[in-house]
């Protein structure tokens, strides 16, 4: 299992969000390189980097900022946030980034994300981002009547990179994965899982790793707020 520390961008700027709402920011940083040079400097062997705007606007927003970002780590950049067409993607891989990830989309316009995974073997993954198990699109405003693991299987017979799989009750609130929905994601499909929101601490990193087909974890907050050093939970899962 591997530890992917988290940028997210708002305006520009290093952020984190509880539950994914707008008005509740914390700015971490307002030179997003740096902290990506940081996280490649503590071991980290993929940045996982949000365009939060862009998830919004459905387009790339702050193009500068992971434009410098992919120059800066030297590592594994994947990208999510307003990924919504074939272009879209394109521009992406264009700022350097490695993978993209493909949200809302895959739930609201499937034959266009399916387009996306086919033109790019290896490099693209599905996020899915849940709130009690369904399925949430448009920078988690909209709730839909799907469930995570249902969405998730109707892309395994293209064979995406992995599927993010990210509980939003848990998301930067530092109380703890939901072992349970990650473990079922999991167990019910093919595609390599990486699990997200929740983390606050090394314990968490040890229980996920418990879960033996999990390909990663995905840690923001707990990394920025001093609660996770970094290179200790990179050995942690090394071991």
């Amino acid at each position: 299992m591997i530890v992917i520390p988290a940028i997210d961008l708002h305006e520009g700027n290093v952020v984190r969000l509880k539950k994914g709402a707008f008005d509740d920011v914390t700015r971490y940083s307002s030179v997003p390189s740096d902290v990506a040079k940081s996280f490649r400097d503590a071991g980290a062997r993929r940045i996982h980097v949000v365009d939060l705007d862009g998830s919004l606007k459905g387009e790339g927003v702050n193009t500068k900022a992971i434009e410098s970002i992919c120059a800066a780590a030297g590592v594994e950049v994947e990208l999510g946030g307003g990924i919504r067409s074939l272009n879209h993607a394109r521009r992406a891989f264009d700022l350097g980034v490695t993978y993209v990830i493909l949200g809302t989309i895959t739930a609201t316009m499937p034959d266009t994300a399916k387009e996306i995974v086919q033109a790019y073997p290896g490099k693209v993954g599905i996020g899915i981002d849940a709130l009690k198990g369904y399925v949430a699109v448009k920078g988690w405003k909209e709730i839909t009547q799907k469930t995570a693991v249902s969405l998730a299987r109707e892309y395994e017979e293209l064979n995406p990179a992995f599927v993010v799989y990210t509980d939003i009750d848990r998301d930067g609130m530092l109380t703890g994965p939901n072992i349970e929905a990650t473990r079922e994601m999991a167990q019910s499909v093919r595609i390599p899982v990486v699990a997200s929101g929740g983390v606050s601490g090394i314990e968490d990193i040890r229980l996920l790793k418990g879960i033996p087909t999990l390909l990663g974890v995905i840690t923001g907050k707990a990394v920025y707020e001093g609660r996770i050093d970094l290179k200790a939970a990179i050995r942690e899962c090394q071991s």
